[in-house]
């Protein structure tokens, strides 16, 4: 008999358009997973939002979080199959960021008696005014350990042997300079992307070449034992995925693009079209 993974994106897929999860969309979620539906997420997030978004699901496989860099535990709060940049690589990738007038957060992750279950966070080049608002929301977290002065440029250990992300969030003209330098770095995973904050910032991430969506949602079945992945995605980053699945599906607010290559468009985010469609999957 066929076990099914069920993998949704967050952002404009599982939650609604005000960013949380509905009530019915919690209860169905843990309806199914009751059922033994094996069911997860994958999201570019970190494990210090996810967590919360998640609180009320009964999770009981982990999320691949941080676009597959790691798997992470919601019950333990442990990661694993973290990938890990080579460390002779850390230099050049802080040097992209450094001359092309930008600047970024340096996410490690070492290991501690407990295992591996909190970032040490750093800060190289530009820090910008975004950047500080976003280490000020996130300060005092459970989850992350900033070691960033005020001038936001941080002394960096000798030797980083557990560097997981490069994250910034910075100018257009300087986030596109730096990705242009970072795409001329052997086996990295560079990605430049616009959010909410419109198209006058723009984020700029590196991650090792191992790090991808597809990737991390592949090794979640093979840890849960899945021989069959579903995803359920809206937008241009969850293609990779999607490609990797045995059946993909957009929900209907996804962007045009995604919808004409997936296998199913169903409802809105805004009715709760992701845990309908899971408990009415049909082989």
């Amino acid at each position: 008999m066929s076990r099914t993974l069920f993998i949704s994106d967050l952002d404009g897929t599982l939650l609604g358009p005000d960013g949380r999860l509905t009530q019915t969309t919690v209860s169905l979620l843990n309806h199914a997973i009751s059922r033994g539906i094996l069911f997860s997420v994958a999201t570019a997030r970190t494990p210090a939002t996810v967590s919360e978004l998640m609180r009320d699901v009964n999770l009981q496989i982990p999320a691949v979080v941080m676009t597959g860099g790691a798997l992470w535990d919601k019950a333990s709060g442990r990661y694993s199959e973290v990938q890990f940049f080579d460390p002779s690589q850390i230099p050049a990738v802080v040097e992209a960021y450094r001359a092309s007038g930008a600047g970024a957060f340096l996410y490690t992750l070492p290991p501690t008696e407990s295992g591996r279950d909190v970032f040490h966070i750093y800060h190289v080049g530009n820090f910008a005014p975004e950047e500080k608002e976003f280490m000020q929301d996130r300060l005092g977290s459970p989850f992350k350990r900033f070691s960033i002065p005020e001038s936001g440029d941080s002394q960096l250990p000798e030797e980083i042997g557990d560097a997981v992300l490069f994250f910034g969030i910075q100018p257009n003209a300087e986030a596109n300079a730096a990705y242009a330098r970072l795409k001329k770095i052997p086996r990295i995973n560079p990605m430049l992307y616009h959010d909410w904050r419109g198209d006058e910032i723009a984020e700029i991430e590196a991650f090792p070449y191992t790090t991808t969506k597809a990737q991390g949602i592949k090794r979640l079945a093979r840890m849960v034992g899945a021989d069959r992945i579903v995803v359920y995605g809206d937008n241009l980053n969850d293609l990779s995925m999607m490609a990797a699945a045995d059946y993909s599906v957009a929900v209907s607010n996804a962007v045009e693009e995604v919808k004409r290559e997936v296998d199913e468009v169903i409802g809105s985010n805004a009715f709760d079209a992701v845990p309908r469609h899971i408990l009415g999957f049909r082989d």
